[in-house]
C-alpha cells in the first residue's frame, strides 16, 4: 500500500493529489530519471551512493542544479516524509523530471521532483525463501550508449519485459544488450557465481548502475570473494552454480531456476548477512 503523503517539489501533499498536467515532460517524453531507495529504522540507506548516482544522471540529462540533490538533501527529505507517514521502514521512489514545456526541445532545464514512499514491515534485508524462476527476454535488446546506465523515465523495454514475465508466470526476466550479452534483470542487476568466481555485467554492457550492485561488489572485495565485472554470454546460466539479483529496494534475491537448470544459494546467503552488518 502506498503512503498517505508524498513530497512534491518540497511540499508535503496527499498522495492522491492531482499535480501533473498533460504538458509534463516526464509524461510526454519520459524526460526524467528516478531513484529507487530503501529506508530502514527511519534512515535512508546508502544515501551518499544514491546522491552521487542521481547527480551523475541529472548532469547527463543536462538538468540544472544537480549539485543540490546531495546526500544531506535526500536524507532530510526521506526522514521528513517518513515522520509524516508515521513509518520507519519503507521503499522509496524519487522521480526527477524536467520542468517547463516545449516539444522535443525543452523551454528550460530546471528540475522538478516527487518522492513517494511505500511502507514495509521488514527492518532489515531478507533473502527470499522461495528462489526466483527466471527466463531471458530477448524481444527488445537494450542499446549501448551513455544513457544506458541511468534509470530514466523512458522505461518501455522494462514494461515489455514485465509483460513477458507476467505472461510466462515468471518471477524475473533477464535482458540482453544489443550485442546479445547478458545485461540486467527487469528490475535488478544480475550476478552469476561460476567456478568459485562471482561475475556481473560490466557497466559497458549497458546495465543500470545499481547502488545495490555496487554495494555487493564492495562487500565481495572486502571479504575476499573473487569478483569480475565482465561481458557475459547468457549461455553461462546453464553452467553456473548460483545466480542472484540485486536492487536497492529488496537487497539480494536468489534465483532458483532458469529453464531446467537449478541453483544453490550459499553465496547469496553469505552476502545478505554481510549486507545487514552494514
Amino acid at each position: 500500500m502506498s503512503s498517505s503523503f508524498i513530497n512534491f517539489n518540497g511540499q508535503i501533499l496527499p498522495s492522491d493529489s492531482k499535480l501533473l498536467t498533460i504538458q509534463n515532460r516526464a509524461f510526454r517524453y519520459g524526460d526524467g530519471l528516478f531513484e529507487s531507495m530503501r529506508m530502514l529504522k527511519g534512515q535512508l540507506k546508502f544515501a551518499d551512493m544514491h546522491a552521487e548516482r542521481l547527480q551523475r544522471g541529472m548532469k547527463a540529462l543536462k538538468l540544472d542544479n544537480y549539485s543540490q540533490m546531495d546526500a544531506w538533501f535526500l536524507k532530510e527529505m526521506v526522514e521528513l516524509l517518513g515522520a509524516r507517514n508515521k513509518t520507519k521502514h519503507a521503499r522509496l521512489r524519487l522521480t526527477v523530471f524536467r520542468e517547463g514545456e516545449g516539444l522535443y526541445t525543452p523551454s528550460q532545464n530546471a528540475p522538478g521532483y516527487c518522492l513517494e514512499m511505500t511502507p514495509v514491515e521488514e527492518p532489515r534485508y531478507f533473502l527470499n525463501q522461495k528462489g526466483l524462476i527466471v527466463d531471458i527476454f530477448s524481444d527488445v535488446p537494450k542499446p549501448l550508449n551513455y544513457l544506458s546506465n541511468i534509470k530514466t523515465c523512458n522505461a518501455l523495454p522494462y514494461v515489455m519485459a514485465a509483460i513477458f514475465k507476467a505472461q510466462g508466470n515468471l518471477d524475473e526476466v533477464f535482458l540482453l544488450n544489443q550485442n546479445g550479452f547478458l545485461c540486467e534483470g527487469g528490475s535488478s542487476n544480475v550476478f552469476v557465481y561460476y567456478q568459485n568466481h562471482l561475475y556481473t555485467p560490466a557497466l559497458s554492457e549497458g546495465c543500470v548502475e545499481g547502488v545495490m550492485r555496487q554495494v555487493v561488489i564492495n562487500i565481495a572485495r572486502k571479504i575476499g570473494l573473487p569478483i569480475t565485472e565482465a561481458q557475459i554470454n547468457p549461455e553461462i546460466l546453464y553452467q553456473a552454480d548460483e545466480v542472484f539479483v540485486t536492487n536497492a529496494s529488496r537487497g539480494i534475491q536468489c534465483v532458483m531456476g532458469y529453464g531446467v537448470k537449478r541453483y544453490f544459494n550459499k553465496v547469496s546467503k553469505m552476502l545478505v548477512d554481510e549486507l545487514n552488518k552494514l
